[in-house]
């Protein structure tokens, strides 16, 4: 199968197949050489979940589960949200029904059990993981677990995402992407990078709208820019500032409409880089985009980044720059600038699960597991609001709550 090389090791990043495009209540399908002989039909319209994630709900979630976890264990996100520091991630897996059941099940144990943040992506596995993601919500609240309010719903768009299976050729893929995306006039010509990366304004409305559809919400409670780094491959820092500005006037737009809530950035390197690098992004700089658009009243309130025993570079490394010239790490410049910190990769794909240093686990004497013992050193990084782990089973859900007992 096909994927276009993206600068996070293998990230799907390419192109929708035959999955209809929903406008208003007519399902509207192109001849493509995935589906060459479906028409326009009618269809009912996707029954979307009402509401967002809101400061009574996420209290009411807390306080129903707090007693199984330490005291540290929910913390503030944004001005009035209240998140798990443990959040369930969704970006490993297979292209298939067994993986997306998997997840579903999943989800829907980590929801009862204590995990209120949920973290996807349009192209994580094809859309499957935002569409299990979105079938465990939907059966949750259905069973009376959870209710919608009480649930922070993330995800990102930025590379084009492959629809249920990958392409199996490059020019399957650049055929599907110039006739899904580019023909339509979705993406104009030089807005692409990479062959699969696009953040502008009517790419990001597409995407925002079939999130939503995948994730069967109607709000989106928080959307990530992804990988915005990624367009400083092919255009000049000047250009990269006005794309990012277009960007949050449109992201501002959807939050004036209720789309989403929240947005902000979700990066691979760019806060981890030396500034004066090829993909750098400053923090300081992003939120001065926002101010410029929207004032103070801007909804840039979240970034995410690797975090881990083997990344410590958040932390560690004075990458931002701050006004008076202070060079500070980037926990602690997302501090200072009211911006709240998301954790990915913090078992680094299941590398950290196993295998630690006996100095690390010397820190951690209370937990037995290695896996523990990594998402407790992150969720101990002050600055850092969740950790995000990888969950494909309830086994794996419960392991990792150890760390926040």
């Amino acid at each position: 199968m096909y994927s276009p090389r993206m600068r996070r090791p293998n990230a799907n990043g390419a192109s929708e197949s035959c999955r209809p495009a929903l406008v208003g209540y007519l399902v509207v399908a192109k001849q493509s050489p995935y589906c060459p002989d479906m028409r326009m039909t009618q269809s009912t319209p996707p029954t979307l979940a009402p509401g967002w994630a809101g400061e009574p709900g996420t209290a009411r979630y807390r306080s129903r589960v707090a007693s199984k976890f330490g005291g540290d264990f929910f913390r503030p996100l944004g001005s009035d949200l209240t998140a798990s520091s443990i959040g369930a991630g969704t970006y490993l897996g297979e292209c298939d029904e067994a993986d997306d059941a998997r997840y579903t099940k999943t989800i829907r144990h980590a929801l009862r059990r204590g995990i209120n943040v949920i973290d996807s992506a349009i192209n994580y596995r094809c859309q499957r993981s935002e569409r299990a993601v979105g079938a465990a919500l939907r059966e949750s609240i259905a069973a009376g677990d959870v209710s919608r309010d009480e649930i922070i719903i993330c995800t990102k768009g930025g590379y084009l995402p492959l629809d249920d299976t990958p392409p199996a050729s490059r020019a399957e893929y650049k055929a599907y992407v110039h006739g899904e995306f580019l023909e339509p006039g979705i993406i104009a010509p030089g807005e692409l990078v990479a062959d699969g990366h696009c953040i502008a304004p009517a790419y990001l409305d597409h995407q925002i709208d079939r999130s939503r559809e995948n994730l069967g919400v109607q709000t989106i409670d928080l959307y990530y820019l992804h990988n915005p780094e990624q367009q400083l491959d092919a255009v000049a820092p000047a250009e990269f500032q006005y794309r990012m500005r277009r960007a949050f006037e449109a992201l501002e737009r959807r939050v004036a409409d209720g789309d989403i809530r929240a947005y902000g950035c979700a990066t691979w390197q760019g806060f981890r880089l030396d500034p004066g690098a090829r993909g750098y992004l400053s923090l300081a700089d992003l939120v001065m985009i926002a101010q410029s658009v929207a004032g103070d009243d801007h909804h840039f309130s979240a970034v995410q980044l690797p975090i881990n025993l083997g990344m410590p570079e958040a932390m560690r490394a004075p990458t931002q720059c701050l006004p008076g010239s202070r060079w500070v790490s980037l926990l602690e410049a997302a501090a200072e600038l009211g911006v709240s910190v998301i954790a990915s990769a913090t078992l680094l794909q299941s590398k950290l699960a196993s295998g630690l240093p006996q100095p690390i686990r010397d820190a951690f004497p209370t937990l037995t597991t290695d896996a523990a013992r990594a998402i407790a050193f992150v969720r101990s990084l002050p600055g850092v609001t969740t950790a995000l782990v990888g969950m494909k089973s309830t086994e794996h859900v419960d392991q990792n709550l150890l760390a926040g007992a």
